[in-house]
């Protein structure tokens, strides 16, 4: 467990850099080559990354990327430290900040402590009873019409499933007929996304972040304005309504800012992070027959007679569940989250000094065979009651932990769990014998030639 070793009266600025790698020279680690340390190492592959420097370093070291020094724990206790922070001794602003703050400002995820926990009850309101049965409702006829419209043959499923989840988040998370629009905002997303892990950290004319900085721009502009058009007229069901009449607990309503900040981060931390991971679990099911098979019946049984699926359904859904556990498992969206230490602490024997950039990687933990047997194979089991049990709770951290676990992630379920009932009731997934994708794995994990699958009529 970790001490705390001393208590400043100020934490380091957001804005301000992490320390310098001459106060954590105790610390073991690799420096990388000159000038751009190991960024190119850890964006060909952060799990892979991480794993290597646990063979050879322990659970404890440093890396030199994004011209900074980061200290990576590796381990359950480790995110339990980091995530759960039983002792606010980390900030997740000012760890995310080196990558998001010129592009997600503000967003849920760049909050800490009191602001975050008001933020984040206020915007909660979006994902009450009522307006999570809308989802569902939206999303299965949305689903049922975008899967039976792809046909039978062969496809590129990323690009497929990334079109069908934005026309759907422009109904269920905007209120948005899919068009121009709502195509002109995925354009925006994308951008901005890339742009969060360029090297080149200016907006220069011709760069990912100068593609990212007018992208930013034209979501403040749009959500700005919709925001104010969706206070003055009745209120509307999707996220974004939800969120435009979002008040703190003493009534105030979020500034117009506050929500355009907060609709931009949490659209793109749905859209893409589902995309991933509905593409990994659809990979895993084509590889694995029996299992498409097991979780095509569960479907089956639960469809009703015009073939939607209830949302009293969604909940009986246990092997499906346990099915998208385990692709999260075997491939996190989010290879690794970062952290800035407010205060001197101890870990593993080593003092890191505040002001420290420090990450946990769910990528590493989930493959320590200490916890997961075997963890190159694909085993839904692992998830049943029985052996998760025993597990420690934080061997698994596909939606982080703690006072910072994704706001959205029973929505995820939702929209895994509908995709796969009428996908699977319609086709049978196949891949071509041999066929291995070749994984982008950073900023989100994504198939380089889209995951090319066989769809066959049922």
């Amino acid at each position: 467990m970790a001490t705390q070793l001393a208590d400043p009266h100020t934490a380091p600025a957001m804005g301000a850099r992490p320390i310098s790698g001459d106060k954590l020279e105790h610390i073991p680690g690799a420096d990388g080559l000159p000038l751009v340390g190991t960024t190119f190492a850890v964006l060909s592959d952060p799990p892979e990354f991480a794993r290597r420097m646990l063979a050879r370093y322990g659970k404890v070291y440093k890396v030199n990327s994004f011209g900074y020094y980061t200290v990576s724990l590796i381990g359950p206790e480790a995110n339990e430290l980091v995530l759960f922070d039983r002792e606010k001794l980390f900030s997740s602003e000012a760890g995310w900040g080196p990558v998001l703050d010129q592009l997600f400002p503000r967003g849920l995820m760049l909050l800490d402590f009191e602001q975050h926990r008001a933020d984040r009850r206020a915007l909660s309101i979006a994902f009450k009873p009522a307006p999570m049965k809308h989802y569902a409702e939206t999303l299965d006829r949305g689903m049922a019409k975008g899967v039976t419209a792809w046909g039978p043959g062969e496809m590129e499923f990323y690009p497929a499933i990334k079109k069908l989840t934005l026309e759907l988040a422009a109904d269920s998370f905007i209120g948005l007929p899919f068009g121009p629009e709502a195509d002109a905002i995925n354009t925006a997303f994308v951008d901005m996304v890339q742009a969060s892990v360029a090297p080149i950290r200016k907006p220069l004319p011709f760069t990912a972040m100068g593609r990212g900085a007018k992208g930013r721009k034209f979501l403040k502009d749009w959500f700005g304005r919709e925001t104010l058009r969706r206070r003055e007229g009745p209120e509307g069901p999707d996220m974004f309504s939800q969120f435009a009449r979002a008040r703190r607990e003493d009534g105030e309503l979020l500034t117009v800012d506050e929500v355009t900040d907060h609709m931009n981060f949490l659209m793109m931390a749905a859209h893409d992070t589902i995309t991933s991971s509905a593409t990994t679990l659809i990979w895993q099911l084509a590889e694995h027959p029996e299992w498409q098979e097991k979780l095509r019946g569960e479907a089956a049984a639960l469809l009703d007679e015009e073939g939607n699926l209830p949302e009293a359904a969604l909940g009986k859904m246990d092997l499906t569940e346990m099915a998208f556990k385990e692709a999260l498992r075997f491939m996190p969206p989010v290879p690794s989250i970062p952290r800035r230490a407010l205060r001197d602490f101890e870990y593993g024997g080593y003092t890191i000094p505040a002001g420290t950039q420090v990450s946990v990687s769910p990528g590493a933990t989930h493959y320590l065979e200490e916890y997961w047997p075997e963890p190159e194979k694909f085993d839904p089991m692992r998830f049943t009651p029985e052996a998760a049990k025993g597990r420690h709770k934080y061997a698994w951290v596909p939606f982080g932990g703690g006072a910072h676990m994704c706001l959205g992630l029973h929505f995820a379920y939702m929209q895994v769990k509908i995709l796969t009932a009428h996908l699977l009731t319609r086709y049978r997934v196949e891949i071509a014998e041999g066929y291995e994708p070749d994984w982008q794995a950073w900023p989100i994990p994504k198939p380089k030639d889209g995951l090319k699958v066989t769809l066959t009529a049922l």
